[in-house]
């Protein structure tokens, strides 16, 4: 039998189930849905309070209204958790070609460079989570969290972010990027 640790895909339904059981494990431990997000916003604000606190003082007064308080708590576990199970994924399955820091349909596109590679990877990082937090969300917390609450704004969401995602692909790589993938 194979390990399965080691392969390159798993079935949606195993995968979606298994994010359904983190989900109900979330809100019966912890009465709350699984995000990424807020533990980055709150880690900004909790920098923010300690090195200019006079600035910080309207956002954390806004959050104490809503009686909720900008704390490094488990939803980090689940940022490293992502970082820390991508890594293992990816030594465990062989997916990933060591050394190759520009994958082919980037590099098809946009060139050899490292450093674009990079500059773009962390300016698509920061324009989705510029996004998520006008959300006030992420694609984990309303996607995941959201739907299974059925909550309409996430269920708007849901498809949206998949159309979205789709037409900016054709946008930056065209019909022609499929065959260089």
């Amino acid at each position: 039998m194979r390990n399965v640790l080691s392969m390159k895909s798993w079935s949606p339904y195993v995968v979606g189930t298994g994010i359904g059981i983190l989900s109900w494990f979330s809100f019966v431990s912890a009465d709350h849905p699984i995000g990424i997000t807020t533990a980055f916003e709150y880690t900004s604000a909790l920098a923010e309070k300690a090195a200019v606190p006079e600035v910080a003082e309207p956002y954390l007064a806004d959050q104490a209204e809503k009686n909720r308080r900008p704390k490094i708590d488990w939803e980090w576990m689940l940022v490293v958790g992502v970082f820390l199970g991508a890594y293992a994924s990816s030594k465990l399955s062989g997916d990933r070609v060591p050394d190759e820091h520009v994958p082919p349909l980037w590099r098809w596109r946009f060139g050899d460079s490292t450093a674009m590679r990079y500059l773009g990877a962390f300016a698509g990082g920061f324009l989705m989570m510029f996004g998520a937090r006008i959300a006030q969300g992420c694609t984990s917390g309303h996607v995941i969290s959201g739907t299974l609450q059925l909550a309409l704004a996430s269920w708007i969401f849901a498809p949206t972010i998949f159309i979205v995602g789709i037409a900016t692909a054709f946008l930056i790589y065209g019909k022609e990027g499929r065959a260089h993938v």
